[in-house]
Parts: C-alpha cells; sequence; structure tokens
C-alpha cells in the first residue's frame, strides 16, 4: 500500500486527499486526536491539539507519536479521543466495520471521523474489478494495491448511522483515469474539472466528516462562560443607569 502511494496515480491522490483533510481538521477543537494508517499523508498536519498519535505498522516521520497497534482493538480508554482519522484505513483493514466500531467507543460524545477511501463506483473502481479483463486485452493501466476492500459510500453511512454518528461533510474527488504515466495524468487534468460539475459522485475516492451524537445526553456549558455572561450583564446595567449604587461589579449593594 506504501509503495503504490509513490506512484504517479499514488502521489495525484495524496496530493488531493492532503488538502481535504488539510481544510477539514483544521477547525476541530480538542485535545487528543488519532490517525489510522496510511504515514505517507499527514492527516493531522493543521489541527492544533497538544496529543496526537499515529497508529501503523510502519515507520513514520512526523510530529505525531507513533502507536503500533490493530485498528480493531485501539489502546485507548473509551470516551477519550476527539479527533479520529482514517486515510484509507477501513480499505486496508480485514476487518473494517470493526475498526469503525472501535473507533465509535474511543470517540467522545461529539467528537469527529474523518475518512477517505477508494469509490467503487468509479473509473478506478471499475478497472481493479475487470482486472482479468484488462490482463487479456493487454492494457498497461496501474492496478490498485489487490489487498484493498472497497467500501461505497453509502455503505459506509449506513454503518455510521448505526453508530450514531452524523455526517457533517461528504465529497468526492479525483476524476483522472488511473494513468501510470504523470504526464498523461496532466494530460487528463481537466477530468478533475468537469466531474466535479457533471458526475461528482463518480470520483475515485470519497472524503466524509462525521460527528459522533448520544442521544439524551447534553452537553454542560463550562462554568467560566457563565461567570463570563454574568460579568458582561452587570456592566451593561452600570453604563445603562445613571445610579451611582450600580457601579459596583462584585455584587455588593454597599
Amino acid at each position: 500500500m506504501q509503495d503504490w502511494f509513490e506512484s504517479p496515480a499514488g502521489l495525484y491522490l495524496l496530493a488531493w486527499e492532503q488538502q481535504q483533510f488539510e481544510l477539514g481538521v483544521a477547525d476541530i477543537f480538542g485535545y487528543h486526536a488519532l490517525q489510522l494508517g496510511l504515514p505517507a499523508l499527514d492527516a493531522l498536519a493543521t489541527n492544533r491539539m497538544p496529543h496526537r498519535w499515529l497508529a501503523t505498522t510502519e515507520e513514520a516521520p512526523g510530529t505525531a507519536a507513533v502507536l503500533r497497534t490493530d485498528y480493531a482493538a485501539l489502546p485507548f480508554p473509551e470516551a477519550s479521543l476527539d479527533l479520529v482519522v482514517l486515510p484509507h484505513a477501513l480499505d486496508s483493514h480485514c476487518d473494517p466495520h470493526a475498526t469503525l466500531r472501535e473507533v465509535a467507543r474511543v470517540l467522545v460524545p461529539g467528537g469527529r471521523v474523518v475518512i477517505s477511501g477508494f469509490n467503487p463506483v468509479s473509473l478506478w473502481g471499475l478497472r481493479q474489478r475487470h482486472e482479468h479483463l484488462c490482463r487479456r486485452l493487454n492494457l498497461g493501466t496501474p492496478r490498485l494495491p489487490p489487498q484493498l476492500d472497497f467500501i461505497g459510500s453509502r455503505r459506509l453511512r449506513d454503518w455510521l448511522h448505526l453508530l450514531d454518528f452524523e455526517i457533517e461533510i461528504g465529497h468526492y474527488g479525483c476524476y483522472r483515469p488511473l494513468l501510470g504515466s504523470e504526464p498523461w495524468l496532466k494530460r487528463w487534468s481537466w477530468m478533475d474539472r468537469a466531474g466535479a460539475r457533471w458526475w461528482p459522485f463518480f470520483g475515485a475516492v470519497y472524503f466524509l466528516v462525521a460527528v459522533k451524537r448520544v442521544h439524551g445526553m447534553r452537553l454542560l456549558e463550562p462554568a467560566w462562560k457563565k461567570i463570563g455572561a454574568k460579568s458582561a450583564a452587570t456592566a451593561t446595567l452600570a453604563r445603562r443607569s445613571g445610579d451611582n449604587r450600580m457601579h459596583m461589579t462584585n455584587g455588593n449593594n454597599e
């Protein structure tokens, strides 16, 4: 998988996904964030959480601490993470549904999950499904890694709904054919603009952001917000009143 992302098609895909993750996680706040897989992509680059981890089986330089763990058995307590990003983690894991359940377990209420995955309803998905035919016709187009499990966007949305996630963002990208040459990929760059406008659901990859909802739970505001609101209200009264007795802001009536 890592080797494929170093190919021209893989670099083209990484460039698009890097931009999506940078925009998607920049304004997600909290304390603890986790990336599952794909060290070639720094999905947490623009996120400002103080504690960030990368779960992978490969060496990965970067700002995040590296963990060696199974995605379906994360070493985190229940409701302890604010953000989990999965760049193709569901595509490459042997049990993607168990991985998603584990992500739901470790996320706090209101936490976010950000997912990218290959779209089976695309030119790339069609190429992958008809691998034997392409070989018989001697088509020299490259193929995706054979161990991938294509999970459709609609199927993934059903899984997220069952786990009490609510979709906030969802779109597709990378409409060029699966080609092995960088010059040929550049020649087909016009398809990215045309595809986004005319056939948006047929991009090679999808990108989703979902929030974990817990029914019957009401999030409490921090105490400092209430104190700040009271202070602001007292200051407003002092400005509006001509009575010298209202100039005290510490609650005394003396």
